[in-house]
C-alpha cells in the first residue's frame, strides 16, 4: 500500500510493516524461491502497480518475482515484464475480461501469467470469489472459473483465502483441494500459514507451491 510493505487480516486493516527494498533484501539472504509483490490498492485507484517500484525490485531481488495489482491490459503488461517482473499477477480485471488471460499468455507464454483467485466462504460454507480486493463479489463458480483460467491459457493460479488471510492458523485446506483437483496447472497457496507443518498440508492437498505472507515477516 503506498509503496509500503503492510500486513491485512481478512483483507482488512493494511498494518504497516516497512520498506519493501528491506524486506527483499532479508528475502535474498534467507533464499527466498520466489515474491509474489502485490499492490492491493491498485486497482480501487483505477491505476497499475507502479513502474519505478518495480524497477527498484529488480535492481535488489535476486530470486524471480512476480507482480500484480490492478493490470488491465496487455500494454502494462509487458511494461512490467520489459522491467524486471518474470510474472504478472491477473485478478480483477481477469475475472472482468477472461480474454485477457488469453491474450497475455499467447503474447508473452503462459509461463508468465499467473491468475489470483480471491476467495471467502460464506456462512453457510459456500465458497464465493471476491475481486477488487475482496469487495465485490462474484457469482461465477470457483470450480468453473478455474477451468477457465486453465483454458485460457495461464501458467498459475493463485488461491488466496479472505476467510484465512494474515491469521496464521492455518490454509484453507478444502479450498485448496476444490482448485487443485479442478485443474492440472500449477496452484499455489495463498492465505493463513502460520507454521512449517500448514506448508505440509497445503501440499499433500493438493497444492504446488505454497506462500506465505505474516508468517515471514
Amino acid at each position: 500500500k503506498n509503496n509500503g510493505l503492510v500486513k491485512t487480516i481478512n483483507f482488512r486493516n493494511p498494518r504497516y510493516l516497512g520498506d519493501p527494498i528491506n524486506a527483499v533484501k532479508i528475502f535474498n539472504d534467507l533464499f527466498a524461491d520466489e515474491l509474489i509483490i502485490l499492490d492491493i490498492y491498485a486497482t480501487a485507484q483505477k491505476r497499475s502497480i507502479g513502474i519505478d517500484f518495480i524497477k527498484e525490485i529488480a535492481e535488489e531481488a535476486y530470486m524471480p518475482f512476480a507482480v500484480g495489482g490492478g493490470v488491465k491490459s496487455i500494454s502494462e503488461f509487458e511494461k512490467l515484464i520489459s522491467n524486471g517482473a518474470e510474472k504478472v499477477v491477473l485478478n480483477t480485471h481477469a475475472h472482468k475480461r477472461p480474454n485477457l488471460i488469453t491474450d497475455c499468455a499467447k503474447t508473452f507464454g503462459s509461463q508468465a501469467v499467473v491468475v489470483s483467485i480471491d476467495v471467502k466462504k460464506n456462512f453457510f460454507g459456500r465458497y464465493n470469489i471476491f475481486t477488487c480486493n475482496g469487495k465485490n463479489k462474484s457469482n461465477v463458480s470457483i470450480i468453473k472459473y478455474a477451468k477457465e483460467i486453465e483454458d485460457r491459457g495461464a501458467g498459475e493460479i493463485l488461491v488466496n483465502s479472505i476467510n484465512m488471510d494474515g491469521k496464521m492458523t492455518g490454509y484453507d485446506l478444502k479450498l485448496i483441494k476444490i482448485i487443485a483437483e479442478s485443474v492440472n496447472i500449477p496452484v499455489i497457496a495463498c492465505g493463513g500459514a502460520g507454521e512449517i507443518n500448514d506448508f505440509s498440508l497445503a501440499i499433500n492437498h493438493g497444492a504446488h507451491a505454497v506462500s506465505a505472507g505474516s508468517m515471514f515477516v
